[in-house]
């Protein structure tokens, strides 16, 4: 499984390059917290799916990795999905490593 960093990803934004930023995390998650992107719910990933492009990179993530392999994992093996990046360590790995004011505990 492809995976991006934290600081990695925050280059990625601020350079401008053209991927896609999926949060699988639950809406009060989001709520709480957000580093942008779309907000896609594991819950109702099935239902979605055509929201997800194949075409550009697709950065995922949640709160701290494992739900966003598990999308990553199921995506891939049963719809086909090749362009699919997990953000290792979720949204905690990016408050410790990008953005310690974010509230996301």
């Amino acid at each position: 499984m492809k995976e991006v960093t934290a600081p990695e990803l925050k280059r990625m934004l601020d350079a401008g390059d053209k991927f896609e930023l999926f949060d699988v995390r639950e809406p009060y998650e989001v709520e709480m917290a957000t580093i942008g992107g779309h907000s896609l719910p594991m819950s109702q990933l099935v239902d979605r799916l055509s929201e997800i492009p194949k075409d550009v990179p697709v950065v995922i993530h949640c709160r701290s990795g494992a739900r966003s392999s598990a999308v990553i994992d199921a995506l891939s093996t049963r719809y086909g999905f090749t362009n699919l990046i997990n953000l290792k360590g979720g949204i905690m790995a990016w408050k410790a490593e990008v953005d310690p004011t974010l509230i996301c505990d």
